[in-house]
C-alpha cells in the first residue's frame, strides 16, 4: 500500500524508529549523566581515607617524637644516645613530610592539593606550634650530632618546648582529623541524595516515555494492522503487475549474460560450489592456469596450484569462509612451476533459493608482491643491523666504564697506600727530643692523614661496593644513600615500599646501581637539593625506582641538546645502560620544583 509517496510499512518503520531512538537515547543520556555525576563525586572521595589516615598518623608521630626526645634525659650511654638521635631524625623527617604534604599535596603519598577553608584555618592555627616543636627537635638533633654525650641540662630548654607544645599540637590535630572525617561523611550523604535523585529522575523518564511514546506506539501499530488488512484487497492487482515484472526479468537475464561475458574476458573470475567443485571459470583465469576443459569433479584449489601445501591451505580457506566471504592475498603455482600471487575475493551468493555458490574474483599482483617482500626483507635486515650495532655500542660503553673504574680503584689503592707507607716512615723519623718541631710536624701529619683517608673513602666508594655482589641491589643502594648522605651532608633517604629483596642478574644489578648512583650524584652536584628520596616498588614483572629531589630543576627538553658540559655524558650513559637491560627511563623536571628520575626494569 502506497500513501503520500511512501509504503505503509516504510512509514510505520520510520515512525517507530524515531520513537524508539528518542526513548532509548533519553534513557541512555540519563544513565550517562548519572554515571558521570556519581563517578565525578567518587573521584573526589578517593583520597579521603588516605588523608584521614595520614592526619591521624601525625598525632602518633608527634607523641613518638616527644617520647624519643624525653628519653634523652635518662640515656647517658653514647650508643643509646646515637640510636635515639637517629630515631628522632627519622621520626622528624616523616612528621615534617606528612605535615607539609597534608597542606600542599603529595602524589607519592596520594594526598590531594586542596583542602577546605575550615581545614586550612586549623592548619594556620597549628603551624606555629608545629614550627616550635620542629625548631626545638632540629636543635636537639644538631646538638646530639655535635656531641652525643651532651648533658640533659643543655637540652632542657628544647625538651621543655617540645613537651609544652605537644598537647596543643595533639588537640588541634584531633580537630583537623575530625574535620576531615566530617567532610568525608558529608560527601557520602550528598552521594546518597544524588543517587536517590537520579533514581527518581530515571523513573520519571520511564513514566513519561510510557505515556508519550510506548502507548502511542501501540496504538499506531494497531492502526497499521488495519491498513495492512485493507491492502490485502489490492493483492490481485499486484498479480497482474507480476507479469510485467517477468518481462523485465528476461531483459535483465540478457543483460547479466552480457555482463558475465565481459567479466570472463576482463577479470580472473570463477564460480565454485561450497565444497570447492569448479562450476565455471572465466577465459582469462583459464588462460593463466592452462585449463581448457574440466568437469564438475575438478576442485578449484587443484587448478590454482600444483603444490600440496598450497592446495591444503586454499581448501581450508574456502571451507572456513564459504558462509561469510573473504578477501585477501593467496599464493598459487602454475603447472609449469611459476609462482603467482593473487588478490582474491570469495563472495557467497544464491543463484536460486535452494542452491548456493561461491564467486571467486581475483587480480594478479605477482610483481607488486615481489616488490613488497623485497622491501620487507630489506627493512628487517636494516632494523636488525641497527639493533645489533646499538647493542654492541651499549655493551662497549658499559664495559669501558667498568674497566676504567676498576683501573681507578687500583691506582687509588696503590698510590694512596704508598703515601700512607711514606707517612709511617715520616712518623718514625720524628725526633722526639725537639718538642717544638715535633709538635708542628705531628699536626701537619695528622691533617695529611685525615685528607688521605677521606680521599680513599670518597674515591673507592664510587666503585663497585661489596654489598652489590654479596647481598644484591637493595643493600647496595641502601649503603649508597647512607654514605653519600654522610659525606655530603644531604638528607638522602631510601624507601622500599614493597619490601623488594630479590636477586637479579649481576649485569642487571650493576647497571641499576650505576644509573641510581648517577641520578643521585646529579641531584647532589647540579640540583642544589637538600633532600633526596630514593623509593623502590615492584610488581610481578616490573621493578620501579624513583629518585626525587627538591632542587632547582631544569627543562628536560634541553637535555637531549647537550653535547658537552655538565650532565650531558652522564645522561647518555644512563640511557645506554637502561636500554642495555631492556628497561625504560623517564625524566620529569620543572624549574624551581625539583626533578624525578624513574627507572622501570623487567624482572
Amino acid at each position: 500500500m502506497i500513501k503520500n509517496g511512501n509504503s505503509l510499512d516504510q512509514r510505520t518503520f520510520n515512525k517507530l524508529s524515531r520513537l524508539y531512538v528518542i526513548a532509548l537515547s533519553t534513557i541512555a543520556l540519563s544513565v550517562i549523566i548519572s554515571q558521570f555525576l556519581v563517578r565525578n563525586h567518587l573521584k573526589t572521595q578517593q583520597s579521603d581515607s588516605t588523608v584521614i589516615n595520614i592526619a591521624g598518623r601525625q598525632r602518633m608521630l608527634s607523641q613518638k617524637l616527644t617520647k624519643e626526645i624525653v628519653s634523652l634525659s635518662v640515656s647517658v650511654d653514647v650508643n643509646t644516645r646515637i640510636s635515639l638521635k637517629n630515631k628522632i631524625k627519622e621520626t622528624l623527617y616523616l612528621w615534617e613530610l606528612s605535615h607539609i604534604s597534608l597542606q600542599k599535596g603529595n602524589d607519592s603519598l596520594g594526598l590531594p592539593k586542596q583542602n577546605s577553608i575550615e581545614v586550612k584555618n586549623k592548619f594556620k592555627e597549628i603551624n606555629p606550634v608545629f614550627k616550635i616543636i620542629q625548631k626545638a627537635s632540629k636543635s636537639i638533633e644538631k646538638k646530639l650530632t655535635e656531641n652525643p654525650l651532651i648533658s640533659s641540662e643543655n637540652l632542657a630548654s628544647e625538651i621543655k618546648e617540645v613537651t609544652n607544645n605537644e598537647s596543643s599540637f595533639l588537640l588541634i590535630m584531633d580537630e583537623i582529623v575530625n574535620q576531615y572525617d566530617l567532610e568525608a561523611d558529608e560527601k557520602v550523604v550528598w552521594l546518597r541524595k544524588l543517587e536517590l535523585f537520579l533514581m527518581g529522575f530515571t523513573l520519571l523518564i520511564l513514566l513519561v516515555e510510557l505515556l508519550f511514546i510506548f502507548w502511542p506506539t501501540a496504538k499506531s501499530v494497531k492502526a497499521t494492522l488495519s491498513e495492512l488488512l485493507s491492502a490485502e484487497k489490492k493483492a490481485n492487482k499486484m498479480a497482474f503487475d507480476a507479469d510485467e515484472l517477468s518481462i523485465s526479468k528476461e531483459r535483465s537475464i540478457k543483460e547479466l549474460r552480457a555482463l558475465s561475458h565481459a567479466m570472463d574476458e576482463t577479470l580472473l573470475f570463477a564460480r565454485i560450489s561450497p565444497k570447492g567443485n569448479l562450476i565455471h571459470m572465466g577465459n582469462k583465469f583459464s588462460r593463466l592456469f592452462k585449463l581448457s576443459n574440466f568437469t564438475n569433479e575438478v576442485f578449484f584449489w587443484n587448478v590454482l596450484s600444483s603444490n600440496n601445501n598450497e592446495q591444503v591451505a586454499l581448501e581450508l580457506l574456502i571451507e572456513k569462509n564459504k558462509k561469510t566471504g573473504w578477501q585477501g592475498e593467496v599464493k598459487a603455482t602454475t603447472k609449469a612451476g611459476k609462482n603467482i600471487w593473487l588478490e582474491m575475493s570469495i563472495i557467497p551468493y544464491r543463484p536460486t533459493e535452494d542452491k548456493s555458490e561461491l564467486l571467486i574474483i581475483a587480480s594478479e599482483i605477482t610483481d607488486r608482491k615481489a616488490a613488497q617482500l623485497e622491501i620487507e626483507r630489506l627493512t628487517k635486515a636494516s632494523f636488525e643491523e641497527k639493533m645489533n650495532q646499538q647493542k654492541i655500542i651499549s655493551s662497549k660503553i658499559i664495559e669501558n666504564q667498568e674497566k676504567e673504574q676498576n683501573r681507578i680503584a687500583k691506582d687509588v689503592h696503590d698510590g694512596i697506600g704508598q703515601m700512607l707507607t711514606g707517612l709511617k716512615y715520616n712518623l718514625e723519623s720524628i725526633n722526639t727530643q725537639d718538642v717544638e718541631k715535633t709538635t708542628s710536624k705531628i699536626e701537619h701529619l695528622k691533617e695529611l692523614t685525615t685528607n688521605i683517608i677521606k680521599g680513599v673513602r670518597t674515591a673507592t666508594f664510587n666503585l663497585t661496593p661489596p654489598e652489590l655482589s654479596d647481598h644484591g641491589i637493595v643493600p647496595a643502594i641502601n649503603k649508597l644513600t647512607h654514605e653519600l648522605g654522610r659525606l655530603t651532608g644531604k638528607e638522602i633517604v631510601l624507601y622500599n615500599k614493597t619490601d623488594f629483596n630479590l636477586r637479579l642478574d649481576s649485569l642487571v644489578e650493576i647497571n641499576i646501581y650505576r644509573i641510581t648512583q648517577e641520578a643521585i650524584n646529579n641531584a647532589i652536584k647540579y640540583a642544589d637539593s637538600s633532600h633526596i628520596l630514593v623509593s623502590l616498588s615492584h610488581s610481578k614483572n616490573i621493578l620501579s625506582i624513583n629518585i626525587d629531589d627538591d632542587g632547582k630543576g631544569f627543562e628536560p627538553s634541553k637535555v637531549n641538546k647537550v653535547k658537552k658540559g655538565d650532565g650531558g655524558m652522564g645522561m647518555t650513559f644512563m640511557k645506554e645502560r637502561i636500554k642495555y637491560i631492556d628497561g625504560r627511563l623517564f625524566l620529569n623536571s620543572e624549574l624551581g620544583k625539583g626533578t624525578r628520575v624513574t627507572l622501570n626494569i623487567p624482572i
